[in-house]
């Protein structure tokens, strides 16, 4: 089998890793730029299907090259055998449209054709969930959204799957696809390695990978617009129909909290607080039976 797995760099949003302006515009130049949360959901289920089924598996985001060190980190977890970068300045500014476009290009460009590609739910920094669905409307394949749990079956071509429905977690439905597919993970999938085959599997691929990815630009592809001949009036800020009305700051949180000094040889003092935590440590105990 071979699968493809999309991933994105977002901007770090831990606390005092964002850089705002004096506007309170997110200012990307200035912050740290990290693999998107949701894409490790992706990558787990590509790495799952690759340690169950064989064969190989790659990477692609499109970005600045600044992404080679996003793909670096994405061929560490997943243990991929190739990478894939689609960059040059006539893609940047694109919105999902226009994303999806160029990704859906670059995976038609591939020597050969994946089985299934596997998109992470949403980005940290749009929000949308779009990209992934709209690079399956590019490629015209079957796509199975909200997954949480899947097996691919290269001899009948198809691929089985759990997905919540309508993200409720208290509903879950069985979908069968042919492949090629899209998969787009849900938060909630956990990988399943039950036989022991399948761990050792796991274990050897990790240390093949820890070298690999010591070199891993030497199994790194980049393509620009040209190489993958895309028209840049369809790419990029001139192939994005979207139009943003307005942006709001992101509300910074008080730089200091209120607080109570108690001096533990303040007798008063510390009767209150016991008094006052008293409750939840029972609750607590209670919980945690005997």
């Amino acid at each position: 089998m071979f699968t493809l797995t999309l991933t994105k760099g977002v901007p770090d949003f831990s606390e005092g890793a964002v850089s705002f302006d004096e506007d309170g515009h997110l200012e990307r130049g200035d912050t740290p730029t990290v693999m998107n949360p949701n894409d490790e959901f992706a990558l787990k289920a590509a790495l799952q299907t690759k340690i169950r089924n064989g064969g190989t598996s790659a990477l692609m985001s499109m970005g600045p090259p600044g992404y080679k060190d996003i793909l670096r980190e994405g061929m560490e977890s997943v243990y991929a055998d190739e990478l894939y970068l689609l960059s040059d300045r006539e893609m940047a500014a694109a919105d999902t449209w226009a994303t999806a476009i160029t990704v859906s290009v670059g995976i038609e460009h591939l020597d050969e054709t994946p089985d299934l590609v596997f998109a992470g739910f949403k980005t940290a920094d749009g929000e949308t969930g779009h990209t992934g669905p709209q690079t399956c409307w590019g490629l015209e394949w079957p796509m199975i959204t909200h997954v949480i749990s899947l097996e691919a079956y290269p001899e009948e071509g198809v691929v089985r799957a759990k997905r919540l429905v309508e993200g409720d977690i208290e509903e879950i439905e069985t979908v069968e696809a042919p492949m090629p597919a899209v998969i787009v993970t849900d938060p909630e999938f956990e990988p399943v390695y039950r036989r022991a085959e399948h761990r050792l599997k796991h274990r050897d691929l990790r240390e093949e990978t820890k070298a690999r990815a010591e070199s891993f630009e030497d199994h790194l592809t980049v393509w620009d617009h040209e190489e993958l001949n895309l028209d840049p009036d369809y790419i990029g800020l001139d192939g994005s129909p979207t139009v943003v009305q307005g942006v709001d700051p992101i509300p910074k949180a008080p730089s200091e909290r209120e607080a109570t000094e108690i001096d533990p040889a303040d007798e008063e003092s510390m009767g209150e607080l016991l008094d006052e935590l008293g409750p939840h440590a029972a609750g607590r105990a209670e919980a945690g039976g005997d």
